[in-house]
């Protein structure tokens, strides 16, 4: 790791000597084991082997699949259904793709939400921050192609919804939509442009993970008190560090353990719950589903989507500077992408400097309101867009821009920070100390 001293691998046998000069792969390994890490890192340090994991698990599943699916429209729906029926094992391989992918949003999700209270974006840490939201980036655009595939009456309408968000842009969004359509409305060019990117996109997120790995490990890991590693000298590092291998290895494992106990739970005991039964039927453009929603990951921007309608005064306002070029639906696209463009700039929007929210009582209180409003932005997009719906979605809306736009901004001035440890040694020391007491700090 740059700036941390710590021992590298160092060859010692013949072999191993003929190898390092040749591909230092064993030193990468070693090195990458072997990394100093924070020894005061607590559990909401253990998304990242879950993702790891299920990003191998859809990729794994994932090929399996294409062995025994058909993307045509006349074929797709009934080649689902005989990986389901007449495949080997076929129904556990879709079951655990299409639940890999809930658990992979839900782990993605508790892991950008720690990096937002424990100030994991702050410098030098940007580049990795912007990396890990174009993972999540392509994880949603990898999410919603593969949504089509089984083309049923959700994955059609989903695609019909969506693709049409591209034609709201004024002048350029007809031929957008078109292009991404292969045609002039959703068909088999369609599904056969989502098949290759469904297939494509996976292997451009493992890339990105592994330059999002290579990001942390130059400026090494962030901790719960956002306090950096001493560099100094090796033995002020070690006194802040301990070993990936085994400390951190094991306690990862062991929560991935669980993890997986939970979800091969649902998996074999309640696989169907998170979808949607319309999708059971086979995709009929003729036939619109009374209520079309997407998968519940995507519920929080699809209620932000939905919320700045005609009669917002904020969209008959830049309606009207705009002489008309941009309208509802429009502004509608605008908020949904202008919500994670935000949260891909909080390291600049962010104008504290304390790293931690441990540390910062005031931030405490509106971060659990920002989590609150996301569960709320994604009950609220599973309802219909009408009523009192209506209302609460466009309040949820306004509080998610707001929090990154004025809230963390303002934070920075008026705040005053709680004190800060010296050292992580010292932190370290607080919550676990050589007499063998347990501490406790009121603000994790």
């Amino acid at each position: 790791m740059a700036g941390i001293p710590h021992d590298h691998y160092e060859p010692k046998t013949a072999p191993e000597k003929w190898l390092h000069k040749r591909l230092p792969i064993v030193a990468l390994v070693y090195d990458t084991l072997m990394i100093p890490t924070p020894k005061n890192l607590n559990w909401m340090w253990i998304w990242g082997i879950i993702l790891t994991f299920c990003l191998v698990l859809q990729i794994a599943t994932g090929i399996v699949l294409v062995m025994h699916y058909t993307p045509h429209v006349s074929l797709a729906f009934s080649s689902v259904e005989h990986i389901m029926r007449d495949v080997n094992g076929g129904y556990m391989l879709r079951y655990l793709h299409a639940n890999g992918a809930s658990l992979f949003f839900f782990a993605v999700y508790i892991h950008i939400f720690r990096g937002l209270y424990y100030g994991s974006y702050k410098a030098p840490r940007e580049v990795t921050w912007i990396v890990g939201m174009l993972i999540y980036l392509a994880m949603m655009g990898t999410a919603f192609m593969g949504y089509v595939l089984p083309w049923g009456q959700m994955s059609f309408w989903g695609a019909t919804v969506i693709t049409g968000l591209f034609g709201a842009i004024p002048g350029i969004g007809p031929s957008i939509q078109t292009w991404l359509l292969g045609g002039p409305a959703v068909d088999n060019a369609t599904l056969n442009r989502f098949f290759s990117l469904h297939y494509l996109l996976p292997f451009v997120i493992a890339a990105l993970v592994a330059v999002h790995i290579w990001a942390f490990h130059s400026t090494g890991n962030n901790n719960p008190t956002g306090v950096e590693v001493r560099r100094g000298s090796k033995a002020e590092a070690e006194k802040d560090t301990v070993p990936f291998w085994p400390y951190f290895v094991i306690k990862d494992l062991f929560a991935l353990a669980v993890i997986l106990a939970i979800f091969f739970a649902v998996v074999g005991f309640m696989p169907n719950y998170l979808g949607h039964p319309d999708n059971y039927i086979e995709a009929n453009p003729l036939s619109t589903p009374a209520h079309i929603v997407p998968e519940w990951y995507f519920l929080p921007f699809y209620a932000i989507l939905r919320a700045f309608t005609s009669d917002v005064w904020l969209v008959m306002f830049v309606n009207w500077i705009t002489f008309g070029i941009v309208d509802a639906k429009f502004f509608g696209v605008l908020a949904m992408f202008g919500a994670i463009v935000v949260m891909a700039l909080v390291p600049w929007l962010d104008t504290s400097s304390v790293r931690s929210g441990r540390y910062r009582p005031m931030f405490r209180w509106w971060f659990a309101l920002l989590v609150v409003d996301f569960v709320v932005l994604m009950w609220v997009g599973a309802q219909p867009a009408e009523g009192i719906y209506t209302w609460i979605s466009l309040i949820a809306a306004a509080y998610w821009f707001v929090y990154f736009l004025v809230i963390l901004p303002l934070l920075g001035v008026i705040e005053k920070p709680l004190p800060i440890p010296a050292t992580i040694e010292d932190d370290f020391a607080a919550h676990y100390p050589a007499d063998g007491s347990a501490k406790t700090v009121a603000a994790e």
